[in-house]
């Protein structure tokens, strides 16, 4: 029973996703630590591309991953799926939820109870990203049928989710769903169907779009900072009340920033390719290398650290020290703590649970170190987990 044949390893996409992992804690610390204002949210209103930078990768690399699943596949594409996801997932809760329990002064333990089960409902903070991803396997067996029966007509499909992503958008920004669909907006992985199809879309068609991307990076470069320059207009607009027709506010589900986001995916792209490119040293190779496999994991434990911060009053330095220093300063903090802690982790028994990793020996000789750098992407537990939930 074969779920997909041994491939190439993809460097450049495993590049990426350090850097979309330094925008999900940089998006984080803005929102805990910069003063309140028109500058924080129009910055937080690009930013907030890494999480469909998020769903584009892990989408794109379990495409590419399992290619060729069949039916027969299913149980154990599922199982791997619980391993890389639905474990971490569900440990990590408990982990912020005994994490939280000081600071929470439950009256009861019944109160306690019902805030555990509402966690593991809708997902601590950064963890409803998981309850997303995991809506997306349950469909995506079904969305390989669709893609290799309309082989030859991608191009259709990726339009149709693009035209759908519009219509979420403006539906959802613009308060015209149900109150309940309002609710659990970004748990819902319909609101980022464009980035979820494109990333399968893009792992079927994986070297022409390499070769265009590569091939078009001054322009896609252009386009993506006049994109920006566009979502901020938006913003601006509304910010100082011309217009709302467009949108209004950082927030993420609106029209204004699908440009943005398409493009900065593309030059997150590019970014790996560069990080990855012949030629560079092996200290950068082997940094880029270190960045990928610790990602999982500094996304899980990363809030620790700034709530921790938060405790600690670190929020009130806002009032002596520009709030972007200050937020600077929380990101290589966060990096400086989650690194080491991911690390350690993935030498103890509990590395698959709590970092999405094999565990890692203490000490591995440069022989051994030489004989696993990878050439073919594995398709073991690490590759499925560390590679595919981005």
């Amino acid at each position: 029973m074969a779920l997909s044949t041994p491939r190439r390893r993809l460097d450049q996409v495993d590049a990426m996703r350090p850097v979309k992992q330094a925008g999900v804690v940089s998006t984080h610390s803005i929102m805990y630590f910069a003063t309140p204002g028109a500058g924080s949210s129009a910055v937080l209103l690009l930013l907030h591309v890494s999480r469909e930078g998020f769903f584009f990768i892990s989408a794109c690399m379990l495409a590419y991953a399992y290619a060729s699943l069949n039916w027969s596949g299913l149980r154990r594409f599922y199982w791997r799926r619980f391993l890389s996801v639905g474990i971490p997932y569900l440990c990590w809760t408990l982990i912020y939820f005994f994490y939280r329990m000081p600071k929470a002064h439950y009256p009861s333990v019944s109160v306690a109870l019902r805030s555990l089960a509402s966690m593991a409902a809708t997902g601590y903070y950064q963890l409803y990203f998981l309850l997303v991803i995991m809506q997306f396997y349950l469909v995506f067996p079904l969305l390989l049928v669709l893609l290799r029966r309309t082989k030859g007509h991608h191009g259709l499909v990726l339009a149709a989710a693009a035209g759908a992503q519009i219509a979420i958008s403006v539906l959802t920004h613009w308060q015209l769903l149900s109150p309940l669909m309002l609710r659990y907006e970004q748990l819902d992985a319909l609101s980022y169907l464009l980035y979820l199809v494109g990333g399968c879309i893009v792992a079927f068609h994986l070297d022409q779009v390499h070769a265009w991307v590569c091939g078009h990076a001054r322009l896609i470069l252009a386009l993506t900072a006049a994109a920006a320059l566009a979502a901020e207009g938006v913003f601006f607009l509304a910010q100082n009340g011309v217009t709302t027709v467009l949108g209004s506010g950082d927030d993420a589900f609106q029209p204004s920033v699908i440009p943005f986001n398409i493009g900065a995916i593309a030059c997150g792209y590019l970014a790996g390719v560069a990080l990855v490119r012949p030629g560079r040293s092996r200290r950068t190779k082997a940094a880029v290398r270190a960045g990928s496999d610790d990602a999982y994991g500094i996304y899980l434990s990363h809030m620790l650290v700034i709530t921790g911060l938060v405790w600690l009053g670190w929020g009130r330095l806002g009032s002596v020290i520009p709030w972007p220093l200050l937020c600077l300063l929380t990101v290589g903090i966060v990096f400086a703590c989650c690194v080491p802690l991911t690390e350690l982790l993935a030498r103890t028994p509990l590395a698959v649970p709590l970092t999405g990793r094999e565990r890692v020996r203490w000490r591995v000789s440069r022989n051994q170190t030489n004989a696993l750098s990878p050439v073919m992407a594995r398709p073991t537990t690490s590759v499925l987990i560390s590679r595919v939930p981005s």
